[in-house]
C-alpha cells in the first residue's frame, strides 16, 4: 500500500506538471491586454528564456519606452518556445521578432537535443514569422564557459558550433544574424563576469550591450 501511494504520487506530479508543458498560461492575461498598434507603430516581440525574461525584469525602461514586448519564459528550450510562437509571437501582429534560443537545449533542460533538432526548432520558429509577414531577427547563443546546474555538457564547445549553423541558415533565408556572442565572448569562449555575476544571465552592462546591437539590428530589418 505504501509504494502504491508513492507511484500514484510521483504520476500525479508528473501528469499536473506536463500539462501545460509550454507555460503557455504564463502570458494569455498579458496578451489579452495589450492594446492595439497606433498608426505607424511598428511591434517588436523577443522570444526567448531566462536571459529575455530577465532582460524585462532588469532594464524595463529598454521596452517600457518602445513598442517592445518580452515573451521569456525561464528554461525553456526551443522545443517549448515553438509551441508559444502562435499565442506569444504571430497572434501580437509584431512586425518584427527577436528569436534568442538554445542555452537551454544545451543544457538538456528538456532532454538531450542535438545541435541540428535545436536548428530545427529555429528554422520552425524563423518560417512561421516569415509566413505571417513578421520580419525575422536570429540571435546568436550568448557566451557561456559552463552551466552552473548542469556541468556535464561542455558549452563553450557547442556554442559556437551551434552559432555558426544559426548564422549559416540566416543568410540562405535572408534573415538578420544577430551576433552577440563575437561581442561579449572572452578569451574561454565564456561570458565575462562584468557581463554575467553567473556568467550566464546578464548584468545591466551585460544587458546595455545586448540593447546597442539588436537596435541596430531592428533599424536594420525595418529599412
Amino acid at each position: 500500500m505504501k509504494y502504491t501511494f508513492i507511484i500514484l504520487f510521483v504520476y500525479m506530479s508528473i501528469n499536473l506538471s506536463s500539462q501545460d508543458w509550454a507555460n503557455l498560461e504564463k502570458y494569455q492575461s498579458a496578451n489579452k491586454a495589450i492594446s492595439n498598434l497606433d498608426a505607424g507603430e511598428k511591434r517588436v516581440v523577443f522570444m526567448g528564456n531566462s536571459i529575455t525574461e530577465g532582460w524585462v525584469g532588469i532594464r524595463p525602461d529598454f521596452f517600457k519606452n518602445r513598442p517592445f514586448i518580452g515573451r521569456g519564459i525561464s528554461g525553456q528550450t526551443t522545443s517549448q518556445m515553438l509551441l508559444r510562437m502562435r499565442q506569444d509571437v504571430i497572434n501580437l501582429n509584431p512586425e518584427v521578432v527577436v528569436i534568442l534560443a538554445g542555452t537551454n537545449d544545451i543544457a538538456g533542460n528538456t532532454g538531450p537535443m542535438t545541435l541540428e533538432e535545436i536548428l530545427d526548432n529555429i528554422k520552425s520558429m524563423a518560417e512561421l514569422a516569415e509566413a505571417n509577414d513578421i520580419k525575422v531577427i536570429l540571435c546568436s547563443v550568448l557566451p557561456a564557459y559552463v552551466f552552473p546546474w548542469n556541468l556535464d555538457v561542455e558549452p563553450a564547445v557547442s556554442i559556437p558550433k551551434l552559432n555558426t549553423m544559426i548564422e549559416s541558415y540566416a543568410e540562405s533565408r535572408g534573415y538578420y544574424y544577430l551576433d552577440y556572442f563575437s561581442e561579449m565572448a572572452d578569451d574561454r569562449n565564456g561570458l565575462p563576469k562584468i557581463y554575467a555575476e553567473d556568467e550566464v544571465h546578464p548584468t545591466s552592462l551585460g544587458y546595455s550591450v545586448m540593447e546597442g546591437l539588436v537596435l541596430k539590428a531592428i533599424e536594420m530589418v525595418l529599412e
